[in-house]
């Protein structure tokens, strides 16, 4: 379907969690209609971030709460599919991980049979930087077949590594995006156009061109210009071909067009971040948010650099180091990456110096939903305190996609 300039965009939200894409999408326009939703945390029994979209967007959610393989035939065409979809097996906090062929990394092909289904004419998903580089055994292969996929079903591809800080939020949070667009849609025609016309255009299109070029601008210059990736995508007959020979080093920023991928390392024209101090409550805090002064020494343990001997299952002997954490996190700048385990006695959690009172306390769930661009009070739906940071640890920055849906607007 061609989507006119004045026409709803039917938009179909996968792995959708409390409803990140969707927020961001509608905060840039009301043309974005969310038309079908899919939200599944296997083994959850509370199902919590269902519930909290479900009440947060109504009876207009259409939120399917099954896990996605039974319920592919149900997905309605659409122009315009979105989804986090789950990273745990990229993620560098899961021991182990087993990238594309590990329990959450087979959920790629859910996506995969959507898009073969309905063709829309635009693809935005999300994941950890990781997947660049998933398996360590094989670096590059699951992006590999990611692209192989989509250039196969006759997709553009363009991807970068956005760290929300950069573009002036409030969170230091890294996230590779994939933005693919249809060869029958004008953003497709203007790349091969552009590559057409003569030496080095793509080059520029990852710097100037490009559709998170124009939303997320980088300098002309590259980091390294050493690191500057080129693959012919020729060299393999199809997924499987890629799956047992494929290794390439990604980097930041890329595009697949025809059958060539060009990766490169760009560099982000930042802006002024948003800092802690913005965003945290200046007035009374419930006195449960505070760390206790007998377990003070434990969080500077925690937080402090170590080096510990220790002896694997198996009698390996290795030395286990690591660096330290700013204790408390300074309010002056933006806060580090939320992980699902904030909120907790835990290395990674925020600890602030509390605006009122002086003292040390952990965030509240309220500021860490500010850290991802929500609404104050979305998860504070029912669920769990202990839910609430765990669903924003696995959230998206939501005003990055609002970027995004403007950049997609400016393309229709």
């Amino acid at each position: 379907m061609k989507v006119s300039a004045n026409s709803d965009i039917r938009v179909v939200e996968l792995f959708a969690g409390v409803g990140g894409f969707r927020v961001g999408l509608e905060r840039c326009s009301e043309r974005f209609k969310t038309i079908w939703a899919n939200q599944w945390e296997p083994g959850q029994a509370g199902q919590w971030a269902y519930k909290c979209y479900s009440k947060n967007f109504g009876e207009d959610s259409h939120c399917v709460n099954a896990d996605i393989a039974t319920v592919i035939d149900q997905v309605p065409p659409h122009d315009l599919l979105v989804g986090g979809f789950p990273c745990q097996d990229y993620s560098v906090a899961s021991t182990g991980a087993k990238g594309i062929e590990g329990k959450k990394g087979v959920l790629w092909w859910s996506i995969y049979k959507i898009i073969q289904k309905n063709h829309p004419n635009y693809v935005l998903l999300e994941n950890v930087d990781r997947l660049l580089k998933s398996p360590a055994s094989q670096r590059g292969r699951d992006f590999g077949i990611i692209l192989k996929c989509l250039q196969e079903e006759g997709y553009g591809v363009e991807w970068r590594v956005i760290n929300a800080a950069d573009y002036g939020w409030v969170q230091r949070r890294r996230r590779t995006f994939i933005f693919a667009f249809k060869n029958t849609t004008p953003q497709y025609k203007h790349l091969i156009s552009y590559f057409a016309d003569g030496e080095n255009k793509d080059r520029t299109w990852l710097t100037n061109e490009g559709f998170f070029a124009k939303a997320f601008p980088v300098y002309s210059e590259l980091a390294d210009p050493k690191k500057i990736t080129k693959v012919d995508f020729t060299e393999y007959s199809d997924t499987v071909d890629v799956t047992k020979r494929f290794k390439a080093a990604f980097y930041n920023s890329g595009v697949l067009y025809n059958e060539s991928i060009l990766s490169m390392e760009a560099v982000p024209q930042s802006k002024e971040p948003m800092t802690l101090r913005e965003i945290v409550v200046d007035g009374d805090v419930d006195k449960s948010y505070f760390i206790e002064d007998e377990d003070l020494e434990k969080w500077k343990y925690m937080k402090g650099a170590k080096t510990i001997e220790r002896t694997s299952k198996t009698g390996y002997s290795y030395t286990f180091s690591e660096g330290p954490i700013a204790f408390p996190d300074p309010l002056d700048r933006p806060g580090r990456t939320m992980l699902t385990s904030e909120g907790t006695k835990n290395r990674s959690s925020h600890a602030i110096i509390d605006p009122k009172t002086g003292k040390l306390r952990i965030l509240l769930p309220e500021e860490c939903e500010r850290m991802n661009g929500f609404p104050t009070g979305w998860t504070d739906t029912g669920m769990p305190k202990r839910q609430r940071y765990f669903i924003m640890g696995n959230a998206l920055v939501v005003p990055l996609i609002t970027q995004m849906g403007k950049q997609l607007l400016d393309i229709l």
